[in-house]
């Protein structure tokens, strides 16, 4: 379980590492109400509030359909990973 978790926080921590970055690169003051301190404040308050959501319906979800699910999210994500594949290769516009 903690390889799971120790898995899921650094692959969240490096979309965040890209975040940081991006909003630097932006030009963003650090503080006031358009500068990134807030710009933080915000997404880790929504980050908290969506992975609260995650883990109820995961629970939810998951006791009643186990394999189902786990079939339809990967299911899901290969199809948004051809997506994006498909869009790089110009194949999708």
């Amino acid at each position: 379980m903690f390889t799971v978790v120790f898995i899921m926080a650094v692959a969240t921590s490096i979309d965040a590492l890209a975040v940081g970055i991006s909003l630097a690169m932006a030009g963003l003051p650090v503080f006031g109400l358009d500068g990134i301190f807030s710009a933080v404040i915000l997404i880790g308050l929504c980050t908290c509030g969506f992975c609260t959501a995650g883990v109820k319906i995961g629970n939810i979800f998951g006791s009643r359909f186990e394999k189902k699910a786990q079939l339809a999210g990967g299911g899901i994500l290969i199809l948004l990973g051809l997506k994006i594949l498909l869009e790089h290769l110009g194949v999708l516009a």
